[in-house]
């Protein structure tokens, strides 16, 4: 293997685009990420919905993997996932997890924690049957996480439940929608000199936000 070593230490960038400040920043973390959120979008970034999610398993080892974000409202971030998939099981013993925003061109990072839940059968229901067919056979076909001797099962499986459900697949038992309940977020801001900004806002007893300012 090349020793790249040396050539990845060298790596700078210098952070210039933004700043982030106590003043003009929102009140509440919602209202914060939503301004993000929007701009990430107006700015026509390459799936700006996407986020890392990290769980934790039983045996106390974390694991990420990216989801997109469908859906924010006061109550949290919701993504849709098969439930028995790794994060499903570890959701299922740790209830406790956190996602992380990357906008690059933007030097913005969103980090939120907070417990986990399920949404509504109703809720991942009308998500479910607003998504293009192949979508949805292809939550019945796949057994996400298992191992599975190459990719002719999921083919099989795909043709097997399109030709039980044609046009109308129903909602599999084991799929749907969880959302994240966050007690704190952080927003950090790249600036020159690496005197970056960031913001953690922490939910407090009564439900109102601390703010505070971290050093970078």
């Amino acid at each position: 293997m090349a020793d790249h070593t040396h050539s990845i230490a060298d790596l700078r960038k210098s952070y210039e685009r933004a700043e982030l400040n106590e003043e003009a920043s929102s009140a509440t973390p919602g209202q914060q990420f939503s301004k993000w959120l929007e701009e990430a979008i107006a700015a026509q970034l390459p799936e700006p919905n996407a986020m890392t999610l990290a769980t934790v398993g039983s045996d106390l080892r974390p694991s990420t993997r990216v989801v997109l974000i469908k859906g924010l409202d006061e109550r949290g971030i919701v993504w849709f996932t098969n439930y028995d998939s790794r994060k499903g099981r570890e959701l299922a013993g740790n209830p406790h997890a956190a996602l992380q925003f990357h906008w690059v061109e933007l030097e913005r990072v969103v980090r939120i924690e907070g417990r986990v839940e399920k949404i509504s059968d109703e809720e991942s229901d009308a998500y479910f049957h607003s998504r293009p067919l192949d979508s949805r056979i292809g939550a019945w076909a796949s057994p996400q996480s298992e191992v599975i001797s190459g990719r002719g099962v999921l083919v099989a499986n795909a043709a097997k439940y399109g030709a039980q459900f044609l046009l109308q697949p129903p909602r599999p038992p084991h799929w749907g929608g969880y959302r994240l309940l966050a007690d704190r977020w952080e927003f950090w801001q790249g600036r020159r000199s690496r005197l970056h900004d960031r913001l953690r806002y922490t939910q407090q007893a009564g439900g109102d936000w601390l703010r505070e300012r971290l050093a970078p």
